[in-house]
């Protein structure tokens, strides 16, 4: 099946997942807010990264750095400098600017919207400039940060001081970064506001090779266990003259998305890129034993890698899965861990009271361990339909063999089988379920 980004982008808005930001005032260029279901997924995929990080790697640790920081931080990493900028041409008459204008291969001197002549292109920062303080002056001028990890290298000596660490250790971090990109777009691939899961791996300069390689394996170890199409995923060895000033090696992990393959993460050498030149620019030494640390980067995006979980997942299929007349049924095949509820509870008919009365109190209690929702509206069919097109793994129907036996169905998402379990055992097979055991091996088949 051939994904459109079209339908997967409108199905977002209509589920609840991602919305147009300001969208009542007109929207804003490349923005984006996250609903409900959204934040939940965002959440999840934020927590099973956490996790993976600093509880199942050895020596690794978490910070929080400020967004806004001590600008001299930027002029020690490069940011306020020509190479983090791009370059653009503006329109003489409608003073728009554009970015790689070309034509036919070639450069163009004209306008692509009022066909006036541009100006020659000029440099252009990516950084987002703020002030702070009462008066907007070059005293107050600040920035928000356009990565997590530099809150982190101006945090090394603080966190081996205060952790008693030694190398080879990292820090993981989750936050937001601001890029004034130019060219944003393709949905929420490329965007001016965007979070960032990083972690910097500290070692010896003779362990860097082998540690590039060790985190390069275990990232891309950790998509396929969320279960992504590794079919899909691919290695992107960056060039000497492509990659980022501060590489000495680069891998981009890409994803191969509707529009193309687009990277989702990068591993990077930074050699002691960054501790040498803050040691420099602070004078703090951030030596250790009378060398500078080298570092290894895993760079992740959080709304691309969202992206590609939500693109993985989605499929059409022909109607027959709840015996809907409509042709076409969306379902998200999302990873349990990361889909925004893992259990929907119904009653079999939303009026005899006595099943909406128990499957109210199996929801009340199911929900106080997983995410979960209640639903009595429409037919069965209908309500399996809506919960597998947000990617919801297990739903609960209360019938009236429960009034007499205490026992419910439980459907699963992917296969449709069902199974029976008594209500005293749900919270158990549920969490069974969410470890990875067999569905079919869970309970009675229905």
């Amino acid at each position: 099946m051939k994904k459109s980004i079209k339908k997967i982008t409108a199905l977002t808005k209509r589920k609840g997942f991602v919305y147009p930001s300001s969208l009542i005032y007109g929207g804003f260029s490349s923005t984006y807010d996250f609903g409900p279901r959204g934040v939940a997924l965002k959440n999840n995929l934020k927590n099973e990264w956490w996790k993976e990080m600093t509880r199942c790697q050895d020596d690794v640790v978490g910070l929080d750095s400020s967004i806004i920081m001590n600008p001299k931080i930027w002029q020690a990493s490069g940011h306020l400098s020509k190479g983090f900028a791009d370059k653009l041409s503006e329109c003489k008459d409608c003073h728009k600017r554009f970015k790689d204008l070309e034509e036919d291969g070639k450069s163009t001197e004209k306008c692509p919207d009022c066909g006036g002549d541009l100006m020659e292109p000029r440099d252009f920062n990516l950084m987002m400039k703020t002030f702070v303080g009462p008066v907007e002056d070059d005293a107050t001028t600040a920035y928000l940060r356009a990565e997590t990890c530099q809150g982190i290298f101006v945090n090394f000596k603080n966190v081996m001081d205060s952790m008693r660490v030694d190398l080879p250790f990292g820090i993981a971090q989750i936050g937001k970064s601001f890029r004034n990109e130019i060219t944003p777009g393709n949905f929420i691939f490329r965007m001016r506001e965007f979070e960032q899961m990083e972690m910097q791996w500290f070692c010896n300069k003779k362990e860097a090779d082998e540690f590039f390689e060790f985190w390069l394996k275990q990232r891309l170890e950790w998509y396929e266990k969320m279960g992504i199409d590794m079919e899909k995923i691919r290695k992107n060895e960056i060039g000497e003259d492509e990659r980022a000033h501060y590489a000495r090696r680069q891998v981009d992990i890409e994803y191969k998305f509707p529009f193309g393959w687009g990277e989702i993460e990068g591993i990077h050498n930074r050699g002691d890129w960054d501790l040498s030149n803050h040691s420099k620019h602070s004078d703090e030494d951030l030596m250790v034993d009378g060398d500078y640390p080298w570092v290894i980067e895993t760079s992740i995006g959080v709304e691309r890698s969202f992206l590609a979980f939500l693109v993985d997942s989605y499929e059409e299929l022909e109607s027959g899965r709840s015996n809907d007349a409509e042709s076409k049924e969306v379902v998200l095949k999302l990873d349990p861990k990361l889909s925004p509820t893992k259990v929907a509870v119904f009653p079999l008919l939303k009026n005899k009271k006595k099943l909406t009365k128990k499957a109210k109190l199996i929801f009340e209690e199911i929900k106080k361990e997983f995410d979960a929702v209640y639903d009595e509206t429409g037919s069965i069919g209908k309500r399996y339909r809506r919960q597998d097109e947000v990617g919801t793994p297990l739903c609960v129907t209360v019938d009236f063999d429960s009034l007499e036996d205490d026992s419910v169905t439980v459907r699963e998402r992917d296969s449709m089988e069902q199974i029976r379990v008594s209500e005293k055992e749900l919270k158990k097979v549920v969490r069974r379920f969410m470890e990875g055991e067999e569905f079919g091996k869970l309970g009675k088949k229905a």
